[in-house]
């Protein structure tokens, strides 16, 4: 089968490497000029497979007004003249329960954890094969979710049990605990109420991971990447979708599959599929580390704060903030600035005295769905396929997400269930 796909992100790519392994012809379209440059460029780099909890969680509109009048709170939103945006958030207000939240997280840890497999089994394989999986600083470090406030990590504490249910190796930690299995955090060991420690928690570079399925497509007959490629639209003919407009021409498809994050939206919609997708900007800086310095080797998520902190190969990347606004990927300073200044709290003098443009201070557009679930699998044109809405899980969520959309093209059945993540009412 003629497969095209629109994106070349970590899902983008993901889904590239699996249609090629079932034999698909498949053609990358994007318009930067290599792949994993946009939001998948330098995420949170945590493969976090056991903290998939949806945005939009029973607390969360309590806190929204505290976090509003915040300067450094992990969520802003800015109000614009756009149905779209009002859409989402009426619908992300209505999955703000108990209920929801409970069942899209258990729809997600089957994902996660179909993903994590996935993940395992290709570093596993391409290990053998000249180490290039490990391209892309790929280790198992766990993850500490670290509760400064004792009611907060009572409440994590009476999730273990849950969690576990649902398949997640955990354990609660003290403070003293803590620090012993992460001696970087001593500097806050009496802030500290507790810990979530998961030690089967991953970490990667996203966009060298992007890079390595790049280098192993190219190997591979019937693949073609057409870097620096703005797409103009979609061929239909009656209800089904038949091609790519591009400003070279059209490139036919006998499915083409809608991977290019919010990008997508536009493009979707003269064909009248309107994906309820809304973009959750996200911000990173990447800290260089000298030899000796005092860094977490365990990925660690300041759970009050919702940043997260990865090392990766010998650096230190810091991510957080959901920002419900316009004005693309520009960076604002101030959120950098708010990274920086509580990666400094944290981590006592790992933070080099230099310009912040040497952090390489990032900005990435996450599109999300309002309940949290991505959409993936054919929408009711025939012919178009999407795998959307990963929101700040795309690193995580891709591997499961491409073997979900392969499993649905090729007429297998999936490894988890396709309904959960349905695309068709989009």
């Amino acid at each position: 089968m003629r497969v095209v796909i629109v994106g070349a992100g970590v899902v983008g790519m993901t889904s590239a490497w699996r249609l090629a392994e079932d034999g698909h012809e498949v053609t990358i379209l994007e318009r930067h000029d290599g792949p994993g440059e946009e939001t998948s460029f330098a995420n949170g780099g945590q493969l976090s497979y056991s903290y998939v909890a949806p945005l939009a969680g029973p607390g969360v509109l309590s806190k929204v007004p505290g976090w509003l009048l915040r300067r450094d709170s992990p969520m802003r939103f800015r109000p614009v003249a756009d149905p779209a945006q009002w859409r989402w958030l009426a619908a992300f207000m209505g999955a703000c329960n108990k209920a929801t939240s409970e069942a899209t997280t258990r729809k997600l840890l089957r994902l996660a954890f179909y993903s994590r497999d996935l993940m395992q089994a290709f570093v596993a394989s391409e290990s053998r094969h000249g180490e290039l999986a490990t391209d892309f600083d790929f280790a198992r470090r766990g993850k500490l979710v670290v509760h400064r406030d004792a009611a907060a990590f009572d409440s994590a504490c009476g999730l273990l049990d849950y969690q576990a249910s649902l398949g997640c190796e955990q354990q609660a930690l003290d403070r003293d605990a803590c620090v012993a299995l992460e001696p970087a955090l001593a500097g806050i060991r009496h802030d500290i109420a507790g810990a979530i420690y998961t030690p089967s928690e991953e970490v990667g570079d996203c966009h060298r991971f992007c890079l390595a399925l790049a280098r192993l497509l190219r190997e591979r007959s019937g693949v073609t990447m057409q870097f620096g490629t703005s797409v103009q639209g979609l061929v239909q003919q009656g209800d089904r979708v038949t091609g790519v407009k591009t400003a070279t021409g059209v490139v036919p498809a006998d499915a083409v599959v809608m991977a290019g994050g919010i990008g997508s939206v536009p493009l979707l919609r003269p064909l009248g599929v309107r994906p309820m997708l809304w973009p959750l900007k996200g911000y990173s800086i990447t800290v260089p580390l000298a030899d000796g310095a005092h860094a977490p080797h365990i990925s660690v998520t300041d759970f009050a704060n919702k940043i997260v902190y990865a090392r990766i190969g010998n650096t230190l990347r810091v991510a957080g903030m959901a920002d419900l606004v316009r004005g693309g990927n520009r960076i604002d300073p101030e959120r950098v600035d708010t990274l920086v200044t509580q990666t400094r709290a944290l981590f006592d003098g790992i933070v080099p005295d230099i310009p912040v443009a040497q952090l390489q201070p990032w900005a990435g557009l996450r599109p999300a769905t309002p309940d949290g679930s991505p959409l993936v699998g054919p929408s009711r044109l025939r012919g178009l396929w999407l795998n959307l809405g990963h929101g700040a899980l795309g690193f995580t969520l891709a591997m499961g997400s491409a073997g979900l959309l392969a499993d649905q093209l090729a007429g297998r059945r999936p490894a988890v269930d396709a309904g959960d993540f349905s695309a068709a009412l989009a």
